[in-house]
């Protein structure tokens, strides 16, 4: 009896383990499938096209919410698979930014006068803030680095083509450069505040003048005396003026 178990264990043992070697190579193939998807998913994202996708988040939602789970969602794999191009956040949007600044100023701007290019360099920063909103926040946080340098190199080689003296040259440009990214983003911010409220700038600008025309002349005389003017204004052709009012006083200096 003992001999006859132990044979029917030992072709039960037996029938499994065949049964069990006949399942292994559909497991391993099914494995390397999905290790070849994988790979072929992880090989298609790349750093450039997780800079581009964050580029357009940013310019939905913002930059307070965007986040690594919104972005993988967006291109449709997980947050490792991102974190395998790119460090964190900061890294993210540092890259991004760049990205639009590198693109804003990749093709030649050339004037007539250093004066004349100097405020087209101006307005396609203007333009380009306008459009994405998060960068001047991100330049502002970037001094020294890469985005800054790409908007302060053309910029300054302006500046000495005026004839500023060389112990001038920084104040003068960073002078411009700090107008240029703190009315452009200021204009971006008061669009999104548009945006977000549901404002019509014209019957905004109309409230306000109103407002101030209605104010005590003796207390308020600039405000008072500037309403109309505040109510048709322009934001580009201001913008222009003040990088004039600059530039005018550059020239009286050389």
């Amino acid at each position: 009896m003992t001999v006859i178990f132990l044979s029917f264990i030992d072709r039960t043992f037996i029938g499994t383990l065949f049964h069990s070697w006949n399942v292994i190579p559909d497991v391993s193939r099914y494995v390397m499938r999905k290790t070849g998807n994988s790979k072929r998913r992880q090989g298609s994202l790349t750093r450039e096209s997780i800079v581009d996708a964050a580029i357009k988040l940013l310019d939905e939602v913002g930059e307070g919410r965007l986040t690594f789970q919104v972005l993988s969602k967006r291109l449709s794999t997980g947050p490792g698979a991102i974190y395998w191009h790119v460090e964190n956040k900061d890294d993210l949007i540092a890259a991004a930014c760049d990205t639009v600044v590198a693109a804003a100023m990749s093709s030649s701007i050339v004037g007539e006068t250093p004066q004349e290019t100097i405020k087209r360099i101006a307005l396609r920063v203007f333009d380009m803030i306008d459009v994405h909103p998060w960068v001047g926040s991100v330049l502002s946080r970037s001094a020294g680095q890469m985005p800054m340098v790409r908007l302060l190199e053309p910029i300054g080689q302006q500046v000495q083509a005026l004839g500023v003296q060389q112990e001038k040259l920084w104040v003068t440009a960073s002078a411009l450069i700090s107008y240029v990214f703190g009315v452009a983003g200021q204009n971006a911010a008061n669009a999104r505040l548009a945006k977000e409220n549901d404002l019509d700038r014209t019957d905004y600008l109309d409230k306000v003048s109103t407002a101030w025309s209605q104010l005590d002349p003796l207390e308020y005389p600039f405000s008072t005396g500037v309403a109309q003017q505040f109510r048709i204004h322009d934001d580009r052709e201001d913008f222009l003026g003040g990088i004039d009012l600059i530039l005018g006083g550059v020239s009286q200096q050389r």
